[in-house]
């Protein structure tokens, strides 16, 4: 979608933009190409996109992946996607394809039956278990069949709604204002996605790719790393947006490790030692660390790690704060 095309469609619309939405729109082609180029986007992968806007993306991501949700918070801009690609019903994730696609023919075609079209019906909606989507008449048309759109706040559905992302790959142009948050529910789910590749803030894309003692390294760099890693970024210009924000924005791309350095009953218990050991970035981390956990086993602990008792967070590697984790909370046999 070109720059003239973004502008012409929000004023056909009388769509003013909200700051306080984050509602910045990538309208270059050449870096959205570069974004699902970067996902790696096959027809066998199911997409999660974030915050679609007016589709430009989601135009790219339709032509190259499998299946696509696109969970956009303005009701005003879904209205434009529906247009745009296609008027779905909100099926559940969790059908196959060929459910899908039987769903969709079943719902449009003249001649189903009654007994069909009831059943079509009794299929739960994704929004509805949200309790955030707008009436969807189960009877309307799909034209899209790969196409999920569901209007809601993304993390408080990512927040509300357990799900299985592990065979996920998340694409999208994060808005600025919730980036980290949703990232960090996505990262600490059960089953989260194989592969994120997303736009955001250059500040917020630096501290995700930081190594211990940079000046970006803290919380959100080890509540990702622990089961990520960074492969590859590359630097978005603000006028490639409309309209231009204040600060450049970056993609970024984390893989899952195929191998997860903590337990899953480990996990908690290395979240708050993080968030613990970062609360006051100037204080030795023993310190902090004392307020919750005994200090005779700290004080072993960092003996046995051979950490100094006068060491700040900022200092230690993820791989550290893991063997800390296994040392103060052992993983449950």
């Amino acid at each position: 979608m070109k720059l003239t095309d973004m502008r012409a469609l929000l004023n056909q619309r009388d769509i003013h933009l909200m700051k306080s939405l984050g509602q910045n729109f990538l309208h270059d082609k050449h870096q959205l190409q570069r974004i699902v180029d970067a996902g790696e986007v096959t027809k066998l992968d199911k997409v999660l996109e974030i915050g679609p806007g007016l589709g430009p993306l989601t135009k790219l991501l339709l032509e190259r992946a499998g299946y696509v949700l696109a969970i956009e918070l303005d009701a005003r801009l879904v209205a434009v996607l529906r247009e745009r690609f296609g008027s779905t019903l909100a099926l559940t994730p969790t059908l196959s394809p060929e459910e899908r696609e039987n769903a969709a023919k079943a719902s449009v075609s003249p001649t189903a039956s009654n007994s069909t079209q009831s059943e079509n019906q009794k299929l739960p909606l994704l929004g509805e278990r949200a309790g955030v989507r707008e009436d969807v008449n189960p009877k309307s048309e799909i034209r899209n069949p790969k196409l999920e759109l569901l209007h809601a706040d993304a993390l408080e559905y990512i927040r509300r709604e357990p799900h299985d992302w592990s065979d996920w790959k998340l694409v999208a142009n994060l808005p600025y204002s919730v980036a980290s948050p949703i990232l960090v529910e996505l990262a600490l789910a059960p089953q989260r996605p194989k592969q994120m590749t997303v736009t955001l803030q250059l500040e917020v894309a630096q501290r995700l790719m930081a190594e211990a003692d940079d000046a970006d390294y803290g919380v959100l760099t080890l509540l990702l790393q622990l089961d990520y890693e960074p492969r590859g970024w590359f630097k978005i210009p603000a006028d490639c947006f409309f309209p231009s924000p204040n600060v450049d924005s970056a993609c970024v791309t984390l893989v899952r490790r195929k191998k997860p350095l903590l337990a899953d009953d480990q996990r908690k218990s290395f979240v708050r030692i993080v968030k613990r050991a970062f609360s006051q970035r100037r204080k030795m981390m023993l310190k902090l660390l004392k307020a919750e956990w005994s200090a005779e086993k700290l004080t072993q602990a960092f003996a046995q790690l051979k950490i100094s008792p006068l060491e700040r967070a900022e200092k230690l590697s993820l791989e550290q704060f893991v063997e800390l984790t296994d040392l103060i909370s052992p993983q449950q046999k």
